[in-house]
């Protein structure tokens, strides 16, 4: 399955919430495309939750994403507007959660085209690294 970029995943503030998606990894891959993504041109991330053990990310992309979403290693809820929606409040929007990079430091949403390409990069990374031990 493939995936069209999306070429502006935010909305305006007057704009009505609207829900949002969560894309969850493992945290060491989710950590090396927070990097990757901050580091790129133009392509930026959006809020990203961490749990309280530390042991995954949540990545907030839109809504509909999970219908499409096919990435080894990670899964994609369909939140149907249900508790997150994209301009969220300050505090977590999920139990036992804290924010990695809370709303208004970050972007509405992750596009998920290029969150698909950043966790394939942090992939191969981690694989390199851990070939050379």
């Amino acid at each position: 399955m493939e995936t069209s970029r999306i070429n502006d995943p935010r909305r305006p503030s007057s704009t009505p919430a609207a829900g949002c998606d969560v894309v969850t990894v493992p945290a060491r891959q989710g950590l090396e495309a927070v990097d990757i993504l901050r580091r790129g041109t133009g392509d930026a991330v959006g809020p990203v939750l961490h749990d309280d053990g530390g042991d995954t990310l949540g990545f907030l992309v839109p809504p509909g994403t999970a219908a499409a979403w096919d990435v080894p290693g990670s899964t994609c809820t369909e939140t149907d507007g249900r508790g997150l929606v994209l301009d969220l409040a300050p505090e977590p929007p999920v139990a036992g959660s804290d924010w990695l990079l809370p709303p208004g430091e970050a972007d509405l949403a992750t596009d998920p085209a290029v969150l698909r390409e950043a966790l394939g990069e942090a992939a191969r990374m981690i694989k390199a690294a851990d070939s050379c031990r």
